[in-house]
């Protein structure tokens, strides 16, 4: 069970209307438990989950700890993994900051992910070098290396050929405001 902060965590301000707070709550908890299975450490997934449930997409980190009820660090702690993760952005507003996931972010985040693989590749590749090809230890990394590159290459392209995906509805969504 969550500690008693979680529970009785706030919604952001102006978005309890019309909403069940309890089943918003018990669906942040799930929302949670699912970051936490994908790999992010606790406190990113709670601060994962509370930005993705917000209708702004972005909480400062005064509203991070107020909902979370957790400490400023905590937030400053999350945040940081989840920048290196390409999870969240962060965008000044005058003196403080605003902690933002948007459709980009997947996006981004799948790009890290990349990145992370590309530099696996070319540490394996230079494993090989070092340790001399045709051994079985460079053998093992050179087929590792093929395989994340591979992998890598087909993700790239599967997410430049997805991203649009990720903006379905807006155009909608904005050309309504507009009219109304």
């Amino acid at each position: 069970t969550p500690p008693p902060a979680a529970r009785d965590a706030r919604p952001a301000p102006g978005e309890a209307g019309g909403r069940d707070p309890e089943a918003v709550r018990a669906y942040e908890e799930t929302l949670t438990e699912v970051f936490l299975t994908s790999g992010l450490p606790r406190m990113a997934a709670r601060v994962q989950a509370a930005l993705a449930l917000t209708d702004s997409g972005g909480l400062t980190a005064a509203e991070l700890v107020d909902r979370l009820g957790i400490s400023p660090a905590s937030v400053s702690k999350a945040v940081a993994f989840m920048e290196a993760q390409g999870l969240v952005r962060r965008l000044t507003e005058g003196r403080r900051e605003r902690y933002v996931i948007d459709n980009g972010v997947w996006y981004e985040s799948i790009i890290a992910s990349i990145r992370s693989n590309d530099l696996i590749v070319a540490t394996a590749r230079e494993g090989v070098r070092v340790l001399g090809a045709g051994t079985p230890a460079a053998i093992r990394l050179e087929n590792t290396a093929r395989f994340l590159d591979f992998l890598s290459d087909a993700l790239r392209r599967a997410a430049e050929e997805a991203r649009d995906v990720l903006y379905v509805g807006l155009e909608e969504e904005a050309g309504a405001r507009e009219q109304g």
